[in-house]
């Protein structure tokens, strides 16, 4: 969770210092809302790992990820009407960056714990 929120600061303060370097009057806004939906899908993605027993963490996962899912739908469906961009095609990336990224992370915590005998 302090990683989560650690990088929901930074990226609002990087879209507003991104806004206010291209001239946009509402940076501030564009970075508080940057913030607040960051900050949003945080909470999500860590919910199943705070709710669940330990031993539950694979179910945690498999709910986070449907999560992520869901989250990338609205977004990709947002940006497809936004932009008129093929919607399918744009979903797919970005499901499948995200996803393996998600992998890879889980599986390096689990040779962490298992080499290390780190157990959080």
């Amino acid at each position: 969770m302090i990683t989560g929120i650690s990088a929901t600061l930074s990226m609002a303060s990087s879209e507003y210092l991104s806004s206010r370097s291209e001239g946009n009057p509402n940076a501030v806004k564009s970075g508080l809302y940057t913030g607040a939906v960051y900050l949003l899908t945080v909470a999500l993605l860590v919910l199943p790992y705070l709710l669940l027993p330990v031993e539950g963490y694979f179910i945690a996962l498999a709910i986070m990820l449907g999560a992520v899912i869901l989250i990338m739908l609205g977004f990709t469906y947002y940006i497809s009407v936004a932009k008129d961009v093929p919607f399918l095609k744009r979903f797919g990336e970005m499901a499948g960056i995200s996803l393996a990224v998600a992998g890879l992370s889980f599986l390096i915590g689990i040779a962490v714990k298992h080499f290390l005998g780190i157990e959080i």
